[in-house]
């Protein structure tokens, strides 16, 4: 399949675990209704983001989130990335996305890898690593739809993972991201926009609606960007459902005027050359 219509599910989330999962349910339906064949939830998207709702609401896997998006993929007949939550895993807890094919069928268990511990402008001081662990295996996964690349939010600012998976033939990057409203503005269309140029794939990226009253404000403005870094869909700061259209003859057609991945000279810049 070259032409592949992807969903993004902007969505507000409330304190309320059941609400959530219920509006994102919804949400779904109506893009699949509307023929997407990929649709993507946002991080955190069944809890807002604060250590005390991530731990009350922390689950395993499986559990009853992976069973709600497993039947959710199978009746919509889509390949489903299912945002991120908080699961449980014995004393530690993750900050999981887990990926359904359109049977329902679990293809990817990912944890996030790099931890969002920052001073910001303004005195606000972030330590996601005081509620969750970090990750440490890569997101990759081969669909009907071509090759996927998960990751979420703050692993975009890695460009070497992304690098990675795209030189192992990734086509679309996959991204529930809550860019702080603090960052979102004056990083998130840079960053992302740099991501898609870097690694000449598509980047599909679904946040939060804002919510001003959240305890972690988001930014909003999920996205989609080609990989020549244009923007093809974009949300605003609500609750909004984000199609686009994506061709991945676009990929080769990219590469082929701007090979940046043959010119690549990874015995120049090995990590161990870092420091001297």
């Amino acid at each position: 399949m070259e032409k592949i219509l992807v969903a993004l599910c902007q969505l507000h989330v409330t304190p309320d675990k059941d609400e959530n999962l219920e509006k994102a349910a919804g949400m779904v339906r109506t893009a699949a209704a509307q023929g997407a064949h990929l649709v993507i939830l946002p991080e955190m998207f069944n809890t807002p983001i604060s250590r005390r709702y991530m731990a009350r609401n922390a689950e395993p896997v499986p559990g009853p989130v992976s069973a709600a998006l497993s039947q959710l993929a199978r009746e919509c007949g889509i390949v489903l990335v299912g945002g991120s939550f908080p699961e449980s895993d014995g004393s530690k807890v993750y900050n999981t996305s887990l990926s359904f094919d359109k049977r329902g069928q679990q293809i990817c268990h990912y944890r996030k890898i790099h931890l969002f511990d920052v001073d910001l402008p303004g005195g606000v001081v972030l330590r996601e690593s005081d509620t969750v662990s970090a990750g440490s295996r890569l997101g990759l996964i081969d669909t009907e739809l071509g090759r996927l690349g998960i990751g979420i939010c703050y692993d975009l600012r890695f460009p070497e993972l992304w690098l990675t998976m795209a030189l192992r033939g990734t086509q679309i990057m996959a991204v529930p991201a809550a860019f702080n409203v603090i960052t979102g503005t004056d990083h998130w269309h840079t960053v992302l926009k740099s991501r898609a140029m870097d690694c000449q794939t598509f980047f599909a990226v679904a946040s939060p609606a804002r919510d001003q009253k959240a305890p972690f404000i988001p930014y909003g403005h999920s996205l989609v960007a080609d990989p020549w870094g244009n923007i093809l869909a974009e949300a605003g700061e609500g609750e909004e459902l984000v199609l686009a259209e994506i061709d991945l003859k676009r990929i080769a057609e990219v590469r082929a005027r701007l090979p940046l991945l043959e010119h690549r000279r990874n015995e120049v810049y090995r990590l161990e050359w870092l420091g001297d």
